[in-house]
């Protein structure tokens, strides 16, 4: 789309302008496309693709008549309208319309007659629907950024009209996904909820699409001889107790505890006079150390950030002393030097400090986390959710409540969520009635919990029939590299880390998480995999429904055989989470023998936060 739809643009930017001239042009953008962009794209990004400036359609923008624009806008009657008066006004000199999903034939009639009007007709040099609405942070997670789908979904006060609007809105997202990966998948889904609703929307779509692409010329959804991939689509009640769990990984502990939205860490910070600012930090696609560690544990990632440092240092202590100088700063990167040597230090220079940068951002995420961790007990209250049938637990948890802390009340409410819901037999009555009267007494809002005891009632019908299965063996091991996850039940180590980073966190339990898969995992397995899965979840997933967009009728209507697949989308209606998130990449990466691929998808990717606020919101209500 940077590149004017080019079909010859490659996906590096840099290598797609070394065989042609640049050609600058504007970007223009509404609220909705900035948010998709932002996530994937930097300034220097887009300068590099050749645009100079970029700015909101709403805004007011000056003239720039010499230049051509490219517009990435949702199809609405507002963007179109200011296209045309753009058009009017001869903002630009070229105008290429790339518009964020598909626009209805109504709106495209309405812009060819408002266009026809001007007689500048000929400045529209492209109009495209990009099927690009939705976010992507990584290449296997998405999100359709629609927060609040599970109370939308969820309030006794919404009508039919505004529930089926929504589904309508997520199959659309969806078909948006399945266009960018060029696939017509097989589409798996429960039956009795919204997943039933969009997966039967987004079957008639995708069918429609397919339908007039084999009477056309070319077809836009996927090549029928390529390997079909299965479409997993669930509803939020599969497992409650992963929304409010706390994690010991890297990815999801600066989710929880910070801000982390579109690939952007936001971390408060204290100044000097005692007020409070934020401080941003970028993760680019090029952070090799957040590729390679943001799915350890906590203290693993702190351990390889001090390698990585010290590797650093090391690295540029050999230069210094090739080099005669006393620091990296004072070589000179425009220096003539005809030294063989000092050219491929200057060289390399650019590359070790961006590596540097890299480093000191992590070191500096690592000491704000620290700093929470040690302040809220958040190791306590991992620790305390990994085992909630056990006495000494809810003895432990008690006293975790009396610790006199108050800017931790919404942790303590997350681990007796966790502990209601995953609890075999159910907690004893004594026991809620001492939690609820805890959280009265400090005046904190529990409405969250009048849901959380309806929840439980999903639970047990969800996950009782879900078997775990442990990834816990050599094969495993060697195919995910040794990587650890936050999943289900955990065996605890206690460990101590030395030196740097490491001497800080010393006296916090280095927790190794036994490997185990959580529902949604078992769920995959049992559609993705059935000749290794238990008889359980099998039997389980035997009952979801089966669609077919490749056959016109009745694709549904007969009883699914169990089929193997290497590749699959899963995606939860009603807000997702990091955890289940690195529990299937960790599954797929451990398929030694028959690899898989998963991506992994929902309505919004939500902080416990912004989910206890949904319940408590549903729980007040009820």
């Amino acid at each position: 789309m940077l590149l004017l739809n080019k079909k010859t643009a490659g996906l590096n930017l840099e290598e797609a302008f070394n065989e042609e001239e640049i050609e600058w042009k504007v970007l223009v953008l509404d609220v909705e496309s900035t948010a998709i962009i932002s996530s994937v794209l930097r300034v220097n990004d887009l300068l590099k693709a050749g645009v100079t400036v970029h700015s909101l359609i709403q805004q007011r923008r000056a003239p720039i008549p010499d230049v051509p624009v490219v517009y990435f806008v949702s199809p609405t009657q507002e963007n179109i309208n200011l296209i045309v008066q753009d058009l009017k006004e001869d903002k630009y000199s070229d105008f290429y319309v790339n518009f964020t999903s598909t626009l209805n034939r109504e709106l495209l009639e309405d812009f060819a007659r408002q266009v026809s009007f001007t007689g500048k007709a000929d400045k529209i040099k492209q109009v495209f629907d990009q099927y690009l609405n939705f976010i992507v942070t990584e290449p296997e997670l998405f999100s359709l950024n629609l927060p609040g789908s599970y109370c939308a979904l969820n309030d006794p006060s919404s009508t039919e009209e505004n529930i089926t609007g929504l589904c309508d809105q997520i199959a659309d997202g969806l078909l948006n996904t399945l266009m960018t990966t060029s696939s017509v998948p097989v589409i798996r889904a429960p039956t009795g909820g919204a997943a039933e609703i969009v997966a039967e929307k987004l079957g008639a779509k995708i069918r429609d699409n397919v339908i007039s692409a084999r009477s056309s010329s070319t077809s836009v959804l996927g090549d029928e001889s390529l390997e079909r991939c299965v479409l997993i689509i669930l509803d939020r009640n599969i497992d409650f107790s992963s929304m409010f769990s706390h994690s010991w990984i890297y990815q999801c502990m600066v989710f929880d505890v910070f801000k982390l939205t579109r690939n952007t860490i936001t971390i408060p910070v204290k100044t000097e006079d005692g007020s409070s600012s934020e401080r941003k930090y970028d993760i680019e696609p090029n952070d090799f150390f957040w590729n390679e560690n943001a799915h350890l544990p906590f203290p693993e990632a702190a351990e390889n950030v001090e390698s990585a440092l010290n590797d650093y240092k090391e690295e540029a202590s050999e230069i210094t002393r090739r080099t005669g100088v006393s620091d990296l700063t004072d070589l000179d990167p425009n220096s003539n030097s005809d030294t063989v040597q000092m050219q491929a230090v200057v060289k390399k220079l650019p590359q070790l400090t961006a590596r540097k940068n890299i480093i000191d951002m992590h070191m500096n995420i690592f000491a704000a986390l620290l700093a929470q961790l040690e302040s809220k007990s958040l190791d306590a209250f991992f620790e305390i959710e990994q085992d909630p049938d056990n006495s000494k637990t809810r003895s432990r948890f008690m006293d975790i409540l009396k610790d006199g802390k108050t800017d931790n009340l919404e942790d303590k409410l997350r681990s007796f969520v966790v502990l209601y819901l995953t609890s075999s037999s159910g907690l004893p009555k004594d026991f809620v009635k001492d939690v609820e009267k805890y959280f009265t007494d400090n005046e904190y809002d529990v409405s969250a919990l009048k849901y959380v005891y309806k929840l439980r009632e999903f639970m047990q019908l969800s996950n009782r029939t879900l078997q775990n299965k442990s990834l816990e063996d050599e094969n495993s091991k060697k195919a995910s590299g040794g990587n650890l996850s936050l999943s289900g039940l955990y065996g605890l180590t206690e460990g101590r880390l030395q030196g740097g980073v490491g001497s800080l966190i010393s006296g916090i339990k280095k927790l190794l998480p036994e490997k185990k898969t959580i529902p949604i995992t078992n769920v995959v397995e049992a559609l993705m995999d059935p000749l290794n899965s238990s008889q359980k979840n099998l039997e389980t997933t035997d009952g979801y429904l089966y669609f077919d967009p490749r056959i016109t009728r009745g694709s549904h209507t007969r009883k699914p055989k169990r089929q193997s697949y290497n590749k699959a989308i899963v995606f939860v209606i009603g807000g997702g989470n990091y955890l289940e998130y690195q529990n299937l990449q960790e599954w797929a990466h451990s398929q030694l023998h028959n690899p898989k691929k998963v991506m992994y998808g929902s309505t919004s990717i939500t902080t416990p936060r912004e989910f206890l606020k949904e319940i408590a919101e549903l729980g007040s209500k009820n």
